[in-house]
């Protein structure tokens, strides 16, 4: 059984109808969760579908409930019942040939944002510009996320970059010596960015795909400050180690926040859609069980 297959089951067991929001402690659980505050869809057709039970997947004849982790489908929820995301910028998740799909967020991410999203088996991995593209993952050459762009740029062997130019020029017809990178933004102008990498793993398993050479090109980011909610902590490792579906959203956001320079109210917070529920009811049946 797989380790999804065993939190669907545990959800099963906690069957009665509690509205589960961003502002509730099964939710979210602390008070100072980064869960709490969350811009969500309504997980009413997740409460309904969790009434009903398992169901078998139409594609595969597996059977899931919510969703199918190998088709990459709704089981027992409508497409209407689940929010559509559109990303600005490409997710490519490189998949370890050994990792479970049930085990895995990053289904989560495929489902919701399906025309930004791609999911590959490792050993395939697809041809990259460097120039335009970051991994995120942590080590001793790892930037911030505030500090992409700027690094992008830095890399970039065509010193005359269009954007580059253009706000240089604005700049000079404003008289300005300095501009701060917090505060550019890049809404009117071709973000350098396109494509973001993650790694689908366990963390024992990541070095395989980390030093593969086709990767060794790009510009690494870590996510150093979010701490991880995650239900299946890896022991002995950091609380800084994220679930797939969290470093998207977290990297989301910040991208969002410092690259885009918009303010972030709530655009990528129905990434967690899926994970926010699941984090509520398994915690709920653990409660219920004695086993927190």
């Amino acid at each position: 059984m797989s380790s999804l297959d065993q939190d669907q089951r545990l959800s099963a067991c906690c069957r009665d109808k509690t509205t589960v929001s961003s502002d509730s402690p099964d939710a979210a659980g602390p008070a100072n969760s980064p869960l709490q505050g969350l811009k969500l869809a309504s997980h009413a057709a997740l409460e309904e579908a969790q009434q009903r039970g398992r169901l078998k997947c139409s594609k595969c004849g597996g059977s899931r409930m919510f969703f199918c982790y190998t088709c990459c489908s709704l089981v027992g929820v409508s497409p209407q019942e689940v929010p559509l995301i559109k990303l600005p910028v490409k997710i490519d998740i490189i998949k370890h040939p050994n990792e479970t799909d049930g085990k895995s967020t990053a289904i989560h991410a495929k489902i919701l944002a399906p025309d930004d999203v791609t999911i590959y088996t490792y050993p395939c991995i697809p041809e990259f510009e460097r120039d335009q593209v970051v991994l995120v993952f942590p080590g001793p050459a790892a930037v911030s996320v505030q500090d992409v762009l700027q690094h992008l740029l830095d890399r970039s062997q065509d010193s005359f970059y269009e954007p580059r130019t253009k706000r240089l020029k604005t700049e000079e017809r404003q008289g300005a010596s300095h501009v701060s990178r917090e505060s550019h933004s890049w809404e009117s102008e071709v973000c350098p960015l396109q494509r973001v990498v993650f790694i689908d793993s366990t963390w024992n398993q990541t070095n395989k795909i980390s030093t593969d050479e086709r990767l060794q090109g790009l510009l690494q980011v870590e996510l150093k400050t979010r701490k991880t909610c995650f239900w299946r902590r890896q022991k002995g490792k950091p609380d800084s180690y994220l679930a797939t579906i969290e470093a998207i959203y977290y990297f989301l956001k910040d991208f969002h926040q410092h690259c885009l320079g918009q303010q972030y109210s709530g655009q990528y917070d129905n990434l967690l859609f899926f994970y926010t529920f699941l984090h509520s009811v398994i915690n709920k049946a653990k409660r219920l069980a004695g086993k927190i």
